[in-house]
């Protein structure tokens, strides 16, 4: 029997985006990107390619930190620290919320990452092997702490009552984060979160992916049956949630509401994923939202363009739905922005949700019969999204599913009796 002082869970929405991409900046230029679909796609710059076969990437090439830095010098920070302040800022802002009154809320600031500030490590270590340890850069190296890119935040908005965390597991690391910031509103412990990811091309994760024949030759072409691999990406997406009473209190324009999410980690290989251990994954989320496979209008999949990802993940997918709904990557437009990927994902989903349409899968010619998916090919469509789940993979086999859904009056509506949450 409940206590007389308990209290349900509280219904969590997003009512702010904030986006750092190759394809636009801002929810607006974002949008406009995904509804295009966009390329970001172009010869990598911020380091040497030579001796690389080929080195085509998705950088951005118009991001002035100093447009959304304004306490500190933004050279204090490496550039995926500026890309999560500035897409915090985004979003503090697209939520309507005044700073003062952010200042006096309990805040959660939850930043996924797979490279941290790898970029300055790579510059670090090469200045050391050409010139010895004993005149590295200060400044680099002050900077070069992963921890940066959620106490960044703190700094920048000048948060008081705040917890900040920097989550680092790798490509599903900002469902992670938006899952954390998701139950600390749930249950009280928040009274706002600014959760998402982000993450900066570097030399050593491309190079990574690279020496494992991995890097597509040109474009990325999720689902297709000539796929060739992954493009890395950079940029940032933190989106800006609170409980919805807080959100109808103030007027606030609501993008999507957060239904549930599911996470687990099979740790059964290094680097290939686990069929059965995703398809487990995506239950457990449905489980947790309270929703059944045949609510959901479209997936937003993981969808790297890897033989090995997209054959895995589809049988995934099919395992659990009977007719598995589009299932879209954003990718192939934004290349693969590791730590961010996910929490672009759901930016993007909450703004399909919002404006009605799904994605495309761009660059695609013909799918892979053994995926057996519709991609919603070079074109996005117009479709009316109540539900959508956003898959995210990573690395050492840990998998997180997000289920985002319409606002509506009714909790239930539409959806089946959510549970208690599994872990």
């Amino acid at each position: 029997m409940a206590s007389s002082g308990h209290r349900p869970p509280r219904r969590v929405v997003i009512t702010g985006l904030g986006a750092v991409t190759s394809i636009g900046t801002g929810a607006a230029e974002f949008l406009g990107g995904l509804r295009s679909g966009r390329s970001g796609v172009k010869p990598i710059t911020s380091f040497d390619t030579t001796g690389y076969a080929h080195a085509n990437g998705c950088e951005i090439d118009d991001f002035d930190p100093a447009q959304w830095i304004e306490h500190g010098d933004p050279e204090e920070l490496g550039r995926a620290s500026q890309f999560s302040v500035a897409a915090a800022r985004m979003a503090v802002a697209d939520a309507g919320l005044d700073l003062e009154e952010l200042r006096a809320r309990r805040v959660l600031v939850s930043v996924g990452t797979t490279d941290g500030e790898s970029r300055d490590l790579d510059a670090l270590t090469e200045r050391q092997l050409r010139q010895g340890p004993e005149d590295l850069p200060a400044v680099v190296a002050r900077r070069s702490s992963a921890g940066l890119l959620s106490s960044s935040v703190v700094r920048e908005l000048e948060l008081v009552d705040v917890e900040a965390v920097t989550i680092a597991t790798a490509c599903a690391a900002g469902n992670y984060a938006i899952g954390s910031g998701f139950d600390a509103i749930r249950s009280g412990e928040a009274d706002v979160a600014l959760s998402g990811g982000a993450d900066a091309v570097c030399r050593k994760t491309f190079t990574g992916f690279y020496r494992l024949g991995t890097i597509a030759p040109e474009v990325s072409q999720p689902f297709d049956v000539d796929r060739k691999g992954i493009l890395t990406g950079e940029g940032a997406g933190v989106l800006l949630m609170e409980s919805l009473e807080s959100a109808l209190a103030r007027g606030a324009d609501i993008y999507a509401e957060v239904l549930g999410y599911g996470l687990n980690c099979d740790a059964h290989h290094p680097v290939a994923p686990d069929q059965d251990s995703l398809a487990a994954c995506i239950e457990l989320a449905h489980r947790n939202a309270g929703v059944k496979p045949e609510d959901i209008d479209f997936i937003s999949a993981h969808g790297t363009g890897t033989k090995a990802n997209d054959v895995t993940e589809a049988g995934a997918i099919r395992q659990v739905f009977a007719t598995p709904p589009p299932t879209v990557s954003i990718k192939s437009m934004l290349g693969h922005t590791m730590g961010a990927a996910s929490a672009l994902a759901s930016a993007a989903c909450a703004l399909a949700i919002k404006e009605g349409f799904i994605p495309p899968t761009i660059n695609h010619r013909r799918t892979d019969p053994e995926c057996g998916l519709d991609p919603v090919p070079n074109r996005a469509r117009t479709a009316e999204v109540r539900i959508v789940q956003n898959n995210a993979l990573a690395f050492a086999g840990n998998n997180a599913v997000l289920i985002l859904g319409a606002y509506r009056d009714d909790p239930r509506a539409g959806r089946a009796d959510p549970g208690q949450p599994d872990a």
